[in-house]
C-alpha cells in the first residue's frame, strides 16, 4: 500500500484532468452556467429567448410579403445565432434565422443578376424593347419630365 503524499497540491493536480474531462463532457450536452450567450447583438439589453423566437418568426414570415430586407435585418439582429452554431439556442430560433439568411441570399442573387443583366446588356441584349423598358423613356413618353 502506498502512503499519501505530503504535498496537498499533488492531489489537486492529479485529480484535475479527470475533473476537467467530466466538466467538458457536461458542457457539450448542457448549457454552461458560467457563460451567458445572448441570441441578439445587443446582449443583455436585447430580448429574452422566447421573445427572440417570436421576433425571428415574424421577420421570417414578413420577408415573404415582398419585404426580403427583413430577412437581412433578422440575420444581422440575431448574428450570434449564426456565428456560433454549436451554442445552445432555442432550435426554432436557429431555424428561422438560418432560413432568413438563405432567403436573403437567394433574393440578393436574383436581384443582382437582374440588375447586372439590365445594366450591362442594355440595348444590345433587349433590342427594340429596350426603349419601352427604360424608365426615363417612359417618363418622356407621358410628359413627366417637364417639371424638371
Amino acid at each position: 500500500m502506498e502512503a499519501a503524499p505530503s504535498n496537498p497540491t499533488h492531489n489537486i493536480i492529479s485529480t484535475a484532468p479527470s475533473a476537467a474531462i467530466s466538466m467538458n463532457s457536461s458542457v457539450a450536452t448542457h448549457r454552461n452556467p458560467l457563460r451567458v450567450d445572448w441570441p441578439t447583438v445587443d446582449g443583455p439589453l436585447g430580448l429574452s429567448e422566447q421573445e427572440s423566437v417570436d421576433h425571428a418568426r415574424r421577420f421570417f414570415k414578413f420577408g415573404f410579403l415582398l419585404l426580403p430586407w427583413l430577412w437581412a435585418v433578422n440575420c444581422l439582429y440575431f448574428w450570434p445565432v449564426i456565428r456560433r452554431p454549436s451554442s445552445y439556442y432555442h432550435p426554432d430560433l436557429r431555424r428561422y434565422v438560418v432560413r432568413s439568411a438563405i432567403g436573403f441570399t437567394v433574393f440578393a442573387v436574383i436581384l443582382s443578376s437582374w440588375a447586372l443583366t439590365f445594366s450591362i446588356g442594355g440595348e444590345r441584349l433587349f433590342g427594340h424593347v429596350w426603349d419601352k423598358l427604360v424608365m426615363y423613356n417612359v417618363a418622356e413618353k407621358y410628359g413627366l419630365t417637364g417639371w424638371i
